[in-house]
């Protein structure tokens, strides 16, 4: 067995992709909740990777069905970090993209409160209109769609019916802060004990589980709003059969650990509200977490939130 790390560590890694609930921010509260030693970790809805890329486990599955997400995640693994680097960096200057790491924001005329927006927006638009005219998604795609990820709006993804890239630009670019959460990544992605999967969570198997392993799920929301979650991304039938795969790691003795929302402003998550009413054995902790990046949805600011971590061990 792994012995665990310091869960007080100061070394966390931050995903360079930024997902509306990603858990960076919560690992304090959930990893503590997590066992002691755990064999293989399955992230079930990895996102952008935060809590299995910090979890202290022998073997780690990043799963995400969102292929864009892994075929980044593969680039990261395969590519060595600084031609990564040197790659991104290309793909900026062929567009005109601002580096304000090497030249400040005044080169720009532009100010840090208000951001480079302004500056970005034609080489941004160029960028993104590219992406979108590319009949084949190999590496270069992926690239650019990061790159397009780094200068988008909150740096998140979100993709039309069409599949097309349709964030508008941001306010930041490939800063210091922004290239070490790439090159910090990268580096522990590339570590022989993480595996990358892109399976339907409903595909995912139990074989090769044991009573030593997790499940860690971190599903869309059913009740709130986020880009994840758009054009019926997540709904009902989905919740339900999440539940129900669950119970099933259940009843073959191995852990789980799901992140949800119970209530969200006057909405209430019925579904897994009745789920644990059906199933006193599972525990309940309430975390404490406001999703700064995630406040312009809200109209009122003041509703409240009930976000938990649902256990089947204590």
């Amino acid at each position: 067995m792994c012995i665990r790390q310091s869960l007080d560590s100061l070394n966390r890694i931050q995903s360079p992709l930024n997902y509306t609930g990603g858990k960076f921010r919560l690992l304090p509260q959930i990893l503590p909740l997590f066992p002691a030693n755990i064999d293989v970790l399955v992230d079930l809805f990895c996102g952008g990777g935060n809590v299995g890329i910090n979890t202290p486990a022998e073997r780690i599955v990043l799963n995400d069905s969102d292929k864009n997400v892994m075929r980044i995640f593969r680039l990261f693994r395969q590519y060595p970090t600084e031609r990564i680097l040197e790659i991104i960096d290309g793909i900026i200057d062929r567009y005109g993209l601002s580096d304000s790491r090497t030249n400040g924001y005044a080169f720009y005329q532009c100010e840090s409160t208000r951001g480079l927006g302004t500056y970005n927006k034609e080489g941004y638009n160029r960028l993104r209109s590219e992406l979108n005219n590319m009949k084949r998604r190999n590496d270069r795609y992926f690239f650019m769609l990061f790159t397009l990820i780094v200068f988008a709006f909150n740096n998140q993804i979100r993709f039309n019916e069409k599949r097309e890239f349709n964030l508008p630009v941001g306010k930041r670019d490939f800063n210091n802060n922004m290239r070490n959460k790439v090159r910090h990544f990268a580096e522990a992605i590339k570590k022989p004990h993480i595996e990358l999967s892109s399976n339907d969570f409903r595909r995912v198997p139990f074989d090769g589980l044991s009573e030593h392993s997790l499940i860690y799920a971190d599903p869309p929301y059913l009740i709130t709003c986020a880009t994840y979650n758009e054009n019926n991304g997540w709904n009902a039938r989905l919740e339900k059969q999440l539940l129900a795969y669950l119970d099933r790691a259940n009843d073959r003795g191995i852990k789980f650990a799901l992140s949800n929302v119970l209530k969200n402003g006057d909405k209430e998550n019925t579904i897994l509200a009745e789920w644990l009413e059906r199933n006193p054995m599972y525990i309940r902790h309430d975390l404490n977490y406001n999703y700064s990046n995630s406040s312009y949805h809200k109209k009122d600011r003041s509703k409240h939130s009930t976000e938990v971590l649902i256990t089947n061990f204590e």
